[in-house]
């Protein structure tokens, strides 16, 4: 079924022949140079994650009529896609709900927070009391330890509060994967790095 209403979601958006995001082309071979400069003892290793390479951070080409600054999910591909610029987006990996738990739709990010404080919900309380009862009064305060992370985008859809957040998370191997109680986490470096550039207001769509 979520694949069927993803297909129709794409039509919808004019891109039934044509998929919506197409990855933009690598580069074939680092100039000389380049190269002479990545191996030079000198030179600052590159930054990794503990998640698979197509989850980094990166930018690529999608349909020019996406609206710019808008943020897009695909979660059968765990990719979220920011658009920056007509024809171009950054993507990052996401880890999404478990199959049973998976938000789709369109949503608001309508506060932001940095170094949130967590409670679980009443739902998620009644699913695994022996994880979460001990955190239903008084919850977690924000920190290194805390499952939103570094940065929470907190989504709502007319005027009222999904549950749902665009989070860091304390397991970053837990990304591309559908683990989550339904929130969309992302490693902590790249979710501070997209806190940064968006908006309040910002529109969300969840496929």
């Amino acid at each position: 079924m979520y694949r069927r209403t993803f297909l129709t979601s794409l039509a919808a958006l004019g891109v039934a022949a044509k998929p919506l995001f197409a990855q933009a082309p690598a580069v074939a071979a680092a100039a000389p140079a380049a190269a002479a400069k990545a191996a030079s003892p000198a030179a600052a290793p590159a930054k990794t994650w503990p998640i698979a390479p197509q989850f980094y951070p990166t930018e690529v080409d999608v349909k020019p009529d996406l609206a710019v600054g808008s943020i897009i999910v695909v979660s059968d591909k765990f990719f979220l896609y920011h658009i920056i610029a007509p024809g171009k987006a950054m993507r990052y990996g996401v880890a999404v709900g478990r199959s049973e738990l998976q938000f789709r739709g369109q949503a608001t990010v309508a506060r932001k927070v940095e170094w949130p404080s967590w409670k679980p919900t009443p739902e998620m309380v009644k699913r695994s009391p022996s994880h979460y009862a001990r955190y239903a009064e008084t919850g977690m305060p924000g920190g290194p330890g805390n499952p939103l992370g570094a940065r929470a985008m907190y989504l709502y859809q007319n005027g009222h509060d999904t549950g749902i957040r665009i989070h860091g998370t304390i397991e970053p191997s837990s990304i591309g994967h559908a683990v989550s109680n339904g929130c969309l986490r992302m490693v902590n470096d790249h979710v501070m790095a997209l806190y940064k550039v968006v908006e309040l207001g910002t529109p969300v769509t969840v496929y």
